[in-house]
């Protein structure tokens, strides 16, 4: 299993059209961050670049707030900006390598992948760590296709050795099976921000703390 030299093992992913308002968006991101959530990722694609860099600010003062990481997608300018703690991103858009040019060790760089060689190559490029999947059916993910399970995780894992969160239809059930597989940790969005069956979201929070070994 590629170590986590990083300081985390679960890494929430936003989604604020998961609910009503902004407002309670925001509020659903303060009570995990309360509840023991040290790493955010602001993934808003369709906001634009001053809805963006407005958002941004407020939740660095929030994770600064909890002591938690930032990391901004795809945004470099505004993660910058924002003074963020990294960024993530995309198969699509600036690539590692050109990130790691500006920004040297400034932040931790963050990189999707959906196969080995796209995992390889991030971190030849210098990728800090890297998100896999999906790996299990989930809503989220339907546009890259079909699960790319844990024997894929499996292989990857014995391929790199920055940590790899693995990601997409993650649950209680199948969170150590995602583990054993090789994966340093797990990313989530529906699972924290909508709370497990039966759970609060701070109770679903501490919960996959616990599990991956943040919270004891």
């Amino acid at each position: 299993m590629p170590s986590n030299l990083h300081g985390f093992r679960l890494y929430l992913i936003t989604d604020r059209k998961l609910f009503s308002s902004l407002d309670d968006f925001m509020r659903a991101v303060e009570e995990v961050l309360s509840a023991g959530i040290k790493t955010v990722q602001l993934r808003e694609k369709d906001l634009s670049t001053r809805e963006m860099l407005e958002m941004a600010y407020r939740f660095r003062e929030l994770t600064s707030r909890h002591a938690a990481k930032l990391f901004i997608n795809d945004r470099l300018d505004i993660a910058l900006g924002v003074d963020a703690d990294g960024v993530h991103l995309g198969q699509t858009g600036i690539p590692v390598h050109a990130v790691r040019k500006v920004a040297k060790d400034k932040f931790l760089i963050g990189c999707s992948t959906h196969s080995a060689r796209e995992a390889m190559e991030a971190e030849e490029e210098g990728a800090d760590f890297i998100t896999f999947g999906p790996l299990f059916h989930t809503p989220s993910k339907l546009k890259y296709g079909e699960p790319v399970g844990l024997e894929a995780l499996r292989e990857v894992s014995k391929k790199i050795t920055v940590p790899i969160f693995g990601i997409g239809g993650i649950n209680s059930e199948n969170i150590q099976d995602v583990l054993d597989a090789g994966a340093s940790g797990i990313a989530l969005i529906r699972g924290i921000l909508c709370g497990a069956a039966g759970l609060s979201r701070a109770a679903s929070a501490r919960e996959y703390l616990t599990k991956v070994g943040e919270l004891r």
